[in-house]
């Protein structure tokens, strides 16, 4: 059978009783393996991934079946599934086999979602092209030559290259929203708090957020209402109640003039911004030109904080109570450092030598402590930027997705993350919609903020006014 593309377009296969679950979830691994040049999934389950589908399919049979009975989905492979494995893209996990399941698993099962496989990434989800991966680099599904985006890269490419309908991930700093406008889908980073990370392989607590990728904000909105919600085992969960996700017939849209005079902007890309801007004010909504405060100092303050946590929360994989053991070390200090150096990827290594650096004695104030004063200030900003407005409106990334390789200085690399990183300092909400494809046939996204706990109405934004 054909692949259903969207969630929703499966729910109606499945009501017309054309097919079942189980014949879906084939579908999707066969795409799976017909794919498999693109190197999107480190492993599929496929074996689990039949036995949930004809279970869901008895279900459905007695007319018991949850909310997401069809969906297919995939998971980033930095979240725990029980008798899995999950290695974070990395040497240090190889062979690690999770004794539970992420929150956010557990309530995908329960809603009837099939999950078939894990997906690449950048190792300990730190990169921006999914090219610091142990598995290797993934390719984008409209031009296997060109990164997918990361670190989500694979997340977004099993939704693009229509293998899944849904695929989980991560965001710390725009690895779900990045990934999803190189690969033309949507993605979206909720609030912090609202998801929980229990079961989620850390790289930066403060920042992390766990978050969905579809086709489209429908698809979206049916896994975001299953997994939000409060949970025990997070203390960093919000209780917050869920808001409203009543539209204004006149919304008020803010845009930062910073963000489309950057000096790396692509041409077509803030054009298609403007003309986006000129439809809101046809169709009689305000739009507000904004100042960016402190722009200059989001990805410094970003990689300052976040390293930081990296160095700490990485601090477990020493090889006695974590991960991969040299096997010729001798002697417990050898252990670590063998261990460590072996099982750790370049990119990894260098964070975390960048975060242990400036949470050491002499520099913990100049660094670290500056770094999360300037963090406030962002969220301050930011929070009285959206005060003002409904959404704030940005270009998701100043460019599309680049050809493997391109990018070889960290710090160039780093600087992907410019238009992102706000919503994961500000902790509010943020959304990556399809906006259009480039003269070089690559697609590219525009990103959405709204207030913190706003995110049912984000989503309602994102699809009623701009159709995603």
């Amino acid at each position: 059978m054909v692949m259903p593309r969207t969630f929703h377009e499966a729910k109606k296969a499945l009501a017309s009783g054309l097919t079942n679950v189980a014949a879906i979830t084939r579908a999707a691994l066969e795409q799976a393996k017909a794919k498999a040049h693109l190197n999107i999934f480190p492993e599929l389950f496929e074996q689990s991934a039949l036995e949930q589908a004809a279970a869901v399919d008895a279900k459905r049979a007695k007319g018991e079946a949850g909310a997401l009975a069809g969906a297919v989905v995939s998971i980033k492979d930095n979240l725990c599934y029980a008798e899995h494995r999950v290695t974070a893209a990395s040497h240090m996990l190889q062979g690690y086999t999770s004794p539970y399941s992420a929150t956010v698993v557990e309530r995908l099962l329960a809603a009837d979602a099939v999950i078939i496989g894990r997906t690449n990434c950048d190792e300990f989800a730190m990169g921006s092209s999914n090219e610091t991966s142990t598995y290797g680099p993934v390719g984008n599904p409209h031009d296997a030559a060109r990164v997918p985006g990361g670190s989500s890269g694979g997340a977004a490419a099993s939704v693009a290259a229509g293998i899944c309908h849904i695929a989980l991930a991560s965001d710390t700093g725009g690895s779900i929203r990045q990934p999803a406008s190189f690969c033309g889908v949507a993605g979206f980073k909720p609030t912090y708090g609202r998801v929980s990370r229990y079961g989620l392989i850390a790289f930066a607590s403060s920042f992390d957020q766990i978050g969905p990728l579809a086709h489209d904000v429908r698809d979206v909105q049916s896994v975001y209402e299953v997994i939000a919600g409060p949970d025990e085992r997070d203390n960093t969960s919000s209780h917050v109640p869920f808001g409203t996700a009543e539209v204004p017939k006149r919304l008020k849209v803010g845009y930062y003039t910073h963000c489309l005079d950057h000096a790396g902007m692509d041409p077509e890309i803030k054009a298609h911004v403007h003309q986006q801007l000129d439809r809101l004010r046809d169709e009689g909504h305000e739009v507000v030109p904004m100042e960016l405060a402190l722009a200059d100092l989001f990805v410094p303050a970003y990689y300052i904080l976040s390293t930081a946590e990296a160095s700490s929360n990485l601090a477990r994989f020493d090889g006695i109570r974590y991960g991969h053991r040299a096997k010729d070390a001798h002697g417990v200090e050898e252990v670590y450092r063998k261990s460590r150096s072996q099982g750790f990827g370049p990119e990894v290594k260098r964070r975390i030598l960048l975060g242990t650096f400036v949470l050491s004695a002499g520099y913990y104030d100049a660094y670290y402590a500056q770094g999360m004063r300037v963090r406030r200030l962002i969220r301050d900003n930011t929070l009285r930027d959206l005060a003002a407005c409904d959404v704030l409106l940005t270009p998701t990334c100043p460019i599309t997705a680049f050809p493997h390789g391109h990018i070889s200085d960290p710090v160039a690399m780093y600087l992907q993350d410019i238009f992102t990183v706000q919503a994961n300092l500000a902790g509010v909400p943020a959304i990556s919609i399809p906006a259009g494809t480039h003269s070089n046939g690559m697609p590219f996204g525009i990103q959405l903020m709204a207030k913190p706990f706003g995110d049912e109405r984000l989503l309602a934004v994102a699809r009623q006014v701009f159709g995603a």
